[in-house]
Parts: structure tokens; sequence; C-alpha cells
């Protein structure tokens, strides 16, 4: 009896511990799970505009906020040279001037995401004007730049000239992201919609181009350029507008254009836009040339022909001739009809003012927002300057930049009051800004939160305290010894009831 009861105390004792054990471990391995985030993601965004290229990188959580990225600038490098369309005649070139900034690039992503980090280029209106000047020029360009990527360990998405519209809508998406309308942390630190936020518009002054996006007062009703948008669960109407030719540099080449045609000789040219004492020397191609300037390019034009540009610093006389750059007669007095035929809703709320823009405003020592007075009155100083003085006035004195700020500030008045009908009520809700925090207003970083909603959001990752081979390793050996000492159990019970039995039989038959 005593050898039967041994094994049985042991059988049940291990059948115990087992059920006891196997409690334990799946308690320990659901309780205290690790969950961990799967990390930051990157992405880089080449602008390749018509006068530069720079080089964004963006960072973003794997796990996103409603199907779009909580994206963050972490660098921005600023191409040598001019902007990709001006190799049209040597698109091969174009590898070397990347490549300083490429490098820089390697260095800020950890190499183990290189080859998971996408790369997107988009090309603005100086493509958009040499591939209607050029197609097969502009196709060139976009295929050494292909070819270059190909040779980069990052996974190239390909490059594009996106659309006037595209670059409007994407601007206005980065300046509202920026400025928290779509996205806030509350207490908890969580992300959530700001509550009764209004959304601001955008206006972006590029070389080739400019850009008006707003939501306007009645968002429903049916603009021709009014394109729907969702970010973070929400949907938006927004108006978009992009006018080719208007932008700094090809306006600036039409007005020269302009005076010389309007000029009696085609080798001295006064321009009451460039500061008093500067004189310059232009070849006929540099303003001329462009696809912009085709209806202004004299009858005899020689391409490499010399045009000497002398400056007068007359403020009033730049402003008249600036005036001349904008057809206020296509609309035929239509209301919301401000200027080229094109219908425009009436601007609402305030309204952030980005690149060209900013720098103008900047040069004349004017920053965030101000009067329509005050912004008059120092144009009006500054195109007064003589060239010589002007070298003491500026912070950073570049030529190319400095003898053309009086033109662009009166441009800028222009296109502002005359052209999007902004007046001296409205105008103190323009922000000239450059960059919110770290981040650069450009379209760049919109044209990144767009691509991030066709990115797939990567679950959290869980940590547990044993390998998933481990507790699966243990799991199946305790739950076998625990079968086995059960097994053995039911077998000493019916071996304990069969002597029993016996033991019974055998009283019974005993002779007496």
């Amino acid at each position: 009896r005593m050898l039967t009861r041994t094994p049985s105390v042991i059988a049940q004792v291990f059948l115990l511990l087992s059920i006891v054990l196997v409690i334990a471990i799946a308690v320990i391995q659901i309780n205290h799970q690790q969950i961990l985030s799967p990390g930051l993601k990157y992405g880089i965004v080449l602008d390749a505009g018509s006068s530069r290229t720079t080089v964004y990188v963006y960072e973003w959580p794997a796990e996103k906020e409603n199907d779009t990225g909580v994206v963050s600038q972490t660098f921005k490098c600023i191409v040598k040279g001019p902007g990709i369309s001006s190799y049209e005649s040597n698109p091969e070139a174009l590898a070397r001037p990347l490549d300083n900034c490429l490098n820089k690039v390697k260095e800020r992503i950890p190499v183990h995401l290189h080859k998971n980090t996408s790369v997107y280029l988009g090309a603005t209106a100086g493509m958009r004007l040499l591939r209607l000047q050029n197609e097969t020029a502009a196709n060139e360009v976009l295929a050494s730049i292909q070819n270059y990527f190909r040779a980069q360990p990052f996974e190239f998405r390909g490059a594009q000239i996106i659309s006037g519209p595209e670059e409007g809508v994407y601007g206005w998406i980065t300046a509202n992201y920026l400025m928290g309308n779509f996205l806030e942390r509350n207490l908890w630190r969580t992300w959530v919609h700001p509550y009764g936020k209004e959304t601001v518009g955008a206006l972006d002054l590029g070389g080739a181009s400019t850009q008006i996006s707003f939501i306007p007062e009645d968002s429903q009703e049916n603009f021709n350029g009014t394109l729907p948008v969702k970010l973070y669960g929400y949907n938006y109407n927004v108006y978009t507008h992009s006018f080719q030719c208007y932008g700094r540099d090809e306006a600036e080449k039409r007005l020269l254009a302009l005076l010389l045609q309007k000029s009696n000789t085609s080798s001295n040219v006064d321009n009451p836009c460039y500061p008093q004492n500067y004189n310059t020397a232009l070849p006929m191609k540099y303003f001329s040339g462009s696809l912009c300037t085709q209806s202004l390019r004299p009858a005899n034009y020689y391409p490499n022909q010399l045009v000497n540009f002398h400056g007068t610093g007359d403020p009033g006389l730049c402003q008249e001739m600036v005036s001349l750059l904008f057809n206020f007669t296509a609309c035929s007095d239509r209301e919301e009809c401000p200027f080229n035929g094109i219908h425009q809703p009436k601007v609402k709320g305030n309204f952030v003012a980005f690149s060209g823009f900013y720098y103008t405003i900047n040069a004349l020592n004017l920053s965030g927002h101000f009067s329509l007075a005050d912004f008059n009155s120092s144009m009006w100083f500054f195109c007064s300057q003589s060239w010589t003085q002007l070298r003491f006035m500026l912070p950073k004195f570049e030529e190319i930049y400095a003898r053309s700020y009086c033109f662009s500030a009166n441009f800028i008045y222009y296109l502002l009051v005359h052209g999007y009908n902004f007046d001296a009520e409205t105008w103190p809700h323009v922000h000239f800004q450059k960059e919110v925090g770290n981040s650069s207003i450009a379209w760049s970083l919109g044209y990144m939160l767009s691509l991030t909603n066709m990115i797939p959001a990567e679950g959290k990752l869980i940590q547990l305290p044993l390998k998933p081979s481990l507790f699966a390793g243990l799991l199946i050996f305790l739950t076998a010894t625990a079968l086995l000492c059960l097994l053995f159990l039911v077998y000493l019970c019916i071996v304990s009831g069969n002597q029993k039995n016996i033991s019974r039989v055998e009283h019974v038959f005993v002779p007496e």
C-alpha cells in the first residue's frame, strides 16, 4: 500500500505544480508584455523649383494618426546651382550638384533604413514651362534624375512635374499643418483635431509661378479651382489657382522685355525699378528667351546681343510699369474676377505668405503682419535709394537679388491689392513668414503629408517576457507533464480498485 501511495503523491504534486506553472507563465506573458513603437520612418522630397532645388528630409512615427503620418522636417539642404530646367542642354551635369546634399542626407538617416526610405522629386513651374517649350528636353532632364537615383541606396519613387493647382494645395496643407490647424496635442499628450480652429489661406511666390489657396466663404459653391482634400479624417474644399509666368523671376523678365519694347534704342534702356546708378548688361536671351516673354520678343531678336539697363530708381514710374504686367481688362468688371479673366472667390480669413513674398518683405525691413500704409511707405523709401546706399541697408547683399527688390515689392503690391483684392482692411490679415519652428513653409511638406496617406501604417510591436518559441515549448512540456500525471493517477485508481475487488472475492471464497 505504501508503494502505491508514494507514486500517487508524487504524481499529484507534479500535476499541481504543472497547472500552477502554466497559469503563472501565461499571466506573466500577458501582463508583463511591453508595447514598443515600430520606430521612425523617413521620406525625402526634392523641391525642384525654377531657380533652385531644395532637398528636405522628413520623419514620422511608423504608427500613424488617422491614416496620415505626423510628419516633421529634420534636415534641409539647398543644391548649389540653378533649377533643374536650366540643365536642358546638358542633363548629365545634374548629378554633381545633387551629390553634395545627398551625401549629407545619407548621414542623417540611419543606414539600415536607407533602402526603405522613399525619395520623391517634384518639379514645379520651371519644368512646366520647359515641357511646354521643349517636351523632349524636359523628359531627358527627368530621365537623368531617374538614372542618378538608381545608383542611390534609397527607394526612388519617381520624378514628376506637379501641376500648378497641386503646388498650391500642397502649400496650403503645409501652412495649416505647421500652424496646428489639423492636429494638436491635448492634456494627455495625444493628438486630437483642434476644436473651432479656422484654416489659413496660403500665398506662394516662386520663380516662375505664384499660387493662392484658401477655403472660400461658401466652401460648397462650385468654383472651377476648388479641390477636395482629406487629412486626419476631415474633408476640406480648397480653392486654389496657379498663375504661370507670374513668379518673381519670370515677371521681372517680362518687365525687362516690356522696357526694351518701349525704349527708343535696343542697346541702352532705363529701368525705373533698378536702384539709382545701377548698371548691368544682360544678353537678350536672358529675358526674351523665356516662353513667358514670347509675345514681347522684338522682331530683331539676337539671343546673345547685350542690352545695357540703367537704374533710375523712380518708384512712381516703376509702379506704373509693373501694372502693365497684369491684364485687368480681361474681366470686364465682372465680380470676383480680379485679373487675367480668372474667377476667384472673395478672400476670407487669415493668410500666410511665404517663399518670395517673405524674402522681399524682409528686405524692406518689415516682418510678420503690418498695415498696407506701412508697406507702401517702406516700399517707396526703399525704391528711392541709390545702389551705393542699398549696400549698407541690406543685411545680406547679393547683387542679383538686391537690384530686384524694388520691382518685387511693387509686383507684390499689384498682385495682392489689384490682383487678389486685398485692401487696407484685409491686408493686416496677411502674415509674411518663412517657417514655423524648424520647418520651412513650402509645398514639399504638404506633398509628403499627402503621400503618407498611401504609406501603410505599421502596427505597434509587442515585446514579450519570454520568446514565443520558449513560451510555446514550456506550455507544451508542462501540459504534457500534467496530462501524464493525470493519466498515471487514473491508472493508479484503476489498479487500486481492481486490487480491492480481488481482495473481496478472495475473502468470499476462503474456506471456513
